[in-house]
C-alpha cells in the first residue's frame, strides 16, 4: 500500500500542533516520535479548557456529574480503541508509573516460591519494577534473551526459560531503541501453556501508535500506554486491568471501594483528551472504510497507519529515487536488520566511520530532529551486545511524509560524503 495521498496527509498534518515548526528552533522536521508524538490541537484545546474548571467528580453538582460521564465515556472509548470487553481501564502519573504499580500488585499478591519472567528486550521500566518487586517478595527473577540480530523475543525463547512456578511474566510490545515489535498473543500463549495462572502485562507504551491494540485476543491482564506517545500530552499513563487482576489485594483508602485502581481525585481532562485520541481515530478510520462499526473504522486506522509507516520505513532504508537508503551505507548497523517484516516507524542506525552524536547534532543543524540512544541504563540491554556506543534513532509516525524522509536522506547524504 502506498503512503496517504496528498489531500488526506494535509488533512492529517492540520490536525497536530508544531507539525513542521518548533518554537524554540524554527521550521523543521521531526523525527523523534518515539520520545513523544505530536499532539492533536483537539488534545491541547481540550487541556485548556478542564484545566480552568474547579469541580471534580464525586459530587451532587450539576458540574461534578457532567465530569463523572465525561470520565465514563472516556473509558468506554479506551474499551473500543483497545479491543478490551472485560476488566478496568484508569489513569496513573505515567506509563512507568503504572507499570511499576501493576507489577507490584501481581508480584506482591503471590505466594511462596513464585517466579517473575521477563526478557532483556525490555525498556528499563518493566525490567526495573520486575526485577525490584521480585527481590522484594525474595522470588527468582527469570531472564529471557532476546535476539540481538532481529532485536526481537519469541514465544520459542519464552518457553525455554518458562517454569510452572512463574506467577508475574512481562512482555514488551514494540521496542523503542529498535523498532521491532514481538508476537504478544503468541510469547502469552507460550507462558499459560506451562503457568496458565500468571499474570501477564504489557508494555504497550511505544507500540501504540504505530497500529491498532487488541487486548481480547492477547490473552493478558495488563497493558500500559503513554498517551504523550499516543498523541495526546505529558502528566498521565493509562493502564488496562483484567478482573482477576483487580481480584488481588489493592492499595486503597480505608473503607473505601476494593475494585478501584485510581488514587485520589482524577484529573477529568486526562480522560478527555484520551477521547479526543479515539475520536481522531476514528476519524482517520473513515477515510478507509465505510463501515458503521467505531471498532471497524479504529482497526482501520490502524492498518493504514502500519501500511504509510511502513512505506516511510522502507524509503529510508532503500532508497527514494537517486537517493541511497540508509541501508546502502558503507559501514552501517541497521538495528534489528533491514529487512524486518516487525517494524514498526523506527530505524535506528550507526556508521562505523562517524559518532552518532556527531550524526545527530548534523541534522539537528539542517532542522531535522532525531535522537541518540546510548550503551546507557536506557539503552544498554540492546546496544552493548552488538558492540555500539551508541545509535542513531530516526523515529516517525503516519503525519510524516515521503518528502521528509527524502530530506533526511539528502542530509544524510550530505553528511557522510563530508566525513
Amino acid at each position: 500500500m502506498p503512503p496517504f495521498a496528498p489531500e488526506l496527509m494535509s488533512q492529517i498534518r492540520d490536525r497536530f500542533a508544531h507539525v513542521d515548526s518548533c518554537p524554540f528552533q524554527g521550521p523543521r522536521i521531526f523525527f523523534e516520535n518515539a520520545g513523544g508524538a505530536l499532539t492533536l490541537n483537539a488534545v491541547v484545546e481540550t487541556s485548556a479548557r478542564f484545566a480552568a474548571l474547579p469541580d471534580n467528580q464525586g459530587r451532587d453538582n450539576p458540574a461534578a456529574h457532567a465530569l463523572g460521564q465525561i470520565i465514563a465515556d472516556a473509558k468506554s472509548d479506551m474499551a473500543t480503541c483497545f479491543n478490551a470487553r472485560g476488566g478496568q481501564f484508569f489513569v496513573g502519573e505515567s506509563g512507568t508509573e503504572l507499570t511499576f504499580r501493576l507489577i507490584r500488585t501481581a508480584v506482591m499478591g503471590g505466594g511462596a516460591g513464585a517466579a517473575v519472567i521477563g526478557s532483556t528486550v525490555e525498556h528499563p521500566a518493566s525490567r526495573s519494577a520486575a526485577t525490584h518487586w521480585a527481590n522484594a517478595a525474595d522470588m527468582p527473577y527469570i531472564s529471557v534473551p532476546h535476539d540481538d540480530a532481529t532485536g526481537a523475543v519469541t514465544a520459542d525463547a519464552y518457553t525455554a526459560h518458562m517454569t510452572p512456578n512463574v506467577r508475574v511474566a512481562t512482555i514488551l510490545h514494540t521496542s523503542p531503541v529498535t523498532g521491532i515489535a514481538n508476537d504478544v498473543a503468541a510469547i502469552s500463549a507460550a507462558i499459560r501453556a506451562v503457568a496458565p495462572d500468571a499474570f501477564v502485562i504489557v508494555d504497550g507504551i511505544q507500540h501504540a501508535s504505530h497500529g491498532h491494540i487488541d487486548i481480547d485476543t492477547y490473552g493478558i491482564d495488563g497493558y500500559v500506554v503513554s498517551p504523550y506517545k499516543m498523541f495526546s500530552r505529558h502528566g498521565y499513563g493509562v493502564a488496562w486491568v483484567s478482573d482477576r487482576m483487580t481480584a488481588l489485594p489493592l492499595e486503597h483508602l480505608i473503607n473505601g471501594p476494593e475494585t478501584a485502581w485510581e488514587m485520589g481525585t482524577r484529573d477529568t481532562g486526562a480522560y478527555a483528551t484520551f477521547a479526543d485520541v479515539v475520536t481522531y481515530l476514528d476519524w482517520l478510520g473513515t477515510q478507509h472504510t465505510t463501515s458503521p462499526d467505531r471498532r471497524t473504522r479504529i482497526e482501520a486506522a490502524g492498518a493504514a497507519i502500519h501500511a504509510h509507516e511502513h512505506a516511510l520505513t522502507q524509503a529510508m532504508l532503500h532508497g527514494l529515487g537517486n537517493l541511497p537508503g540508509l541501508a546502502d551505507l558503507p559501514g552501517v548497523t541497521i538495528l534489528g536488520g533491514a529487512d524486518n517484516p516487525a517494524r514498526e516507524g523506527l530505524v535506528c542506525f550507526a556508521l562505523d566511520t562517524l559518532p552518532a552524536a556527531d550524526i545527530v547534532a548534523a541534522l539537528n543543524a539542517q532542522g531535522i530532529r532525531t535522537h541518540i540512544r546510548k550503551a546507557d541504563h536506557y539503552s544498554g540491554n540492546i546496544l552493548t551486545p552488538l558492540g555500539l556506543q551508541g545509535a542513531v534513532r530516526v523515529s516517525l509516525c503516519h503525519y510524516n511524509t515521503l518528502d521528509e524522509v527524502r530530506s533526511f536522506l539528502t542530509a544524510i547524504k550530505g553528511i557522510t560524503a563530508a566525513r
